[in-house]
């Protein structure tokens, strides 16, 4: 039990340090220029950004119940996989279309080993 435990926190802290950070860049040319790359609106940049932000924090935070938190791993679940086929169908099968599910991976574990700890089903 205590190795499951460290997989989730190692896996979900890991989400949280490469989700929660980006809120803080979204308005930079970087950013913005990936959105236009996608030929995403702006407004989605924003909505997603500031959504997925949110989602990492309820990960993150203990005492948010496990109805709030399947669904926090499904929005960010279907954040990557989205991520994923826009980048394939826009730039094609690169090494960098790949990050999104190396994303959903770290997050497989961290929803695995959540239920594993808390019994949810």
């Amino acid at each position: 039990m205590k190795s499951v435990k460290i997989m989730f926190w190692i896996s979900t802290i890991l989400i949280g340090l490469f989700i929660i950070p980006g809120v803080f860049f979204l308005n930079t040319p970087f950013a913005l220029e990936g959105t236009k790359h996608l030929e995403l609106p702006l407004w989605f940049h924003w909505e997603l950004g500031i959504l997925k932000a949110i989602g990492a924090l309820v990960l993150l935070l203990p005492f948010v119940g496990n109805r709030i938190k399947e669904w926090a791993y499904f929005g960010l679940f279907l954040d990557a996989l989205s991520a994923f086929f826009a980048l394939a169908w826009v730039d094609g099968m690169k090494g960098a279309t790949f990050f999104p599910l190396v994303i959903f991976m770290i997050l497989a574990i961290s929803y695995w080993s959540h239920h594993k700890l808390n019994k949810v089903f």
